[in-house]
């Protein structure tokens, strides 16, 4: 087995309506599902993506209003890194943003609201047309010492190192996502909060192969959990070496299940088992004033 790329990685954020109009407005992100953190359903758990919320395209959040500020460090993944043709269209954007060169790629670093990293990886084309976000580029797992994560990305989930630049390791999946671990021994431990990265999410094709996962992440002595029904997709969930949270979670059954793809994130989805809760789940969460779309 192989592990083809990402799925979708999760965030933390404050603000909820700050978070939804930065991703939907300025980086042009379609809000593919509007729902609840089924572990706490008075928040809300929104997904980013492309159109239809293809795997490796996704970026969810949970905006807990007033969160405290987290702290990034070693133990977490720490930037979240998008495809795009060029820049051109994006330079100037963003406050505080600097393009810098990176195995042989422009990259836009700049922070969202909270505060949280992320980066445009230009990677063809030099005009401005076509320069919407298309998916993920990779993602950059912060390590006090990397090498028991290499192994895990590579003996066990079938990752092949591409490069590497000072402290910086890149993998490559079987479909080309790659994961960067930044070696940081000096660094301080990560804490959780607003702008940060709750956890990095994986792909399993089917239910059948991730039950496979999960067999062969306990036979390796990874305390992996039960599989978890997120609606949109199935989920386990372990810690890697460094102490970075991941899920393996499957393509189907996907976020067309309860309304079309022209419809996405038009309307607040529940679980069926809180449906009979949604007025009072409606009434604790915060008022919402949602993009419109012309696709």
């Amino acid at each position: 087995m192989k592990i083809p790329g990402i799925h979708h990685i999760t965030a933390i954020a404050s603000d909820p309506q700050r978070n939804l109009d930065f991703y939907t407005q300025q980086l042009g992100l379609r809000l593919v599902k509007l729902t609840v953190n089924f572990d706490d359903p008075g928040t809300y758990h929104f997904y980013f993506g492309d159109d239809h919320g293809t795997p490796g395209s996704i970026l969810t959040f949970f905006p807990w209003p007033g969160a405290p500020r987290g702290r990034s460090g070693t133990g977490q993944a720490t930037v979240i890194s998008f495809t795009v043709p060029s820049l051109n269209a994006w330079a100037g954007k963003f406050p505080g943003e600097r393009i810098t060169r990176r195995f042989d790629s422009d990259v836009l670093a700049f922070t969202d609201p909270d505060g949280m990293a992320l980066e445009l990886v230009a990677t063809g084309g030099g005009g401005s047309e076509g320069s919407a976000i298309s998916r993920f580029h990779s993602v950059t797992l912060s390590e006090g010492g990397y090498e028991a994560t290499a192994r895990l990305l590579t003996e066990t989930f079938g990752y092949e190192l591409q490069a590497s630049e000072d402290s910086r390791f890149r993998y490559v999946s079987s479909e080309g996502d790659f994961v960067d671990l930044l070696c940081q021994p000096d660094a301080r431990r990560g804490g959780m909060g607003a702008g940060t990265i709750h956890h990095v999410a994986f792909r399993a094709e089917s239910d059948e192969i991730q039950k496979q996962w999960q067999a062969e992440l306990a036979r390796l002595n990874y305390n992996v959990t039960p599989i978890l029904d997120r609606q949109y997709f199935h989920s386990i969930y372990f810690r890697e070496p460094g102490g970075v949270l991941f899920e393996i979670a499957t393509d189907p059954p996907g976020f067309t299940v309860d309304e079309t793809a022209a419809s996405l994130g038009t309307g607040l989805k529940i679980p069926p088992a809180l449906e009979p809760m949604r007025a009072e789940i409606e009434a604790k969460l915060p008022k919402l004033k949602l993009p419109v779309y012309v696709r």
